[in-house]
């Protein structure tokens, strides 16, 4: 399994136990991409699981930790980062571009493109 699928596994159980214990929903998708959040739920779960006396939960605070501290290890792109690559127009096929150069001709500038 990898990382990434670990993360989102762990961050899925996690939400469905949140949710029926402490009537909490989280993102688990912003989980996957934010440590931050996901340190967030780590320390939200743990209050919770002391405060409202769900010790079950502590073991998948310490799952989702875990994954966090080896997810940091990896380099990660930013959502931001895959975002503007999204965004960026890409070389029309056969087409030939020297460095520095624009991508397609400015006559050529909506064909193929949303209008």
């Amino acid at each position: 399994m990898s990382n990434t699928s670990e993360l989102f596994a762990i961050a899925a159980h996690l939400h469905v136990l949140l949710r029926r214990k402490t009537g909490r929903v989280t993102d688990t998708e912003w989980m996957v991409a934010n440590a931050d959040y996901a340190r967030e739920v780590v320390r939200y779960t743990r209050e919770k699981a002391v405060s409202e006396q769900h010790p079950d939960l502590l073991p998948w605070a310490a799952k989702l930790e875990a994954a966090i501290v080896s997810m940091s290890a990896t380099p990660r792109r930013t959502l931001l980062e895959v975002a503007a690559d999204s965004l960026r127009p890409s070389p029309r096929p056969g087409a030939a571009t020297a460095p520095g150069a624009p991508n397609a001709p400015a006559d050529d500038h909506y064909v193929g493109g949303l209008r």
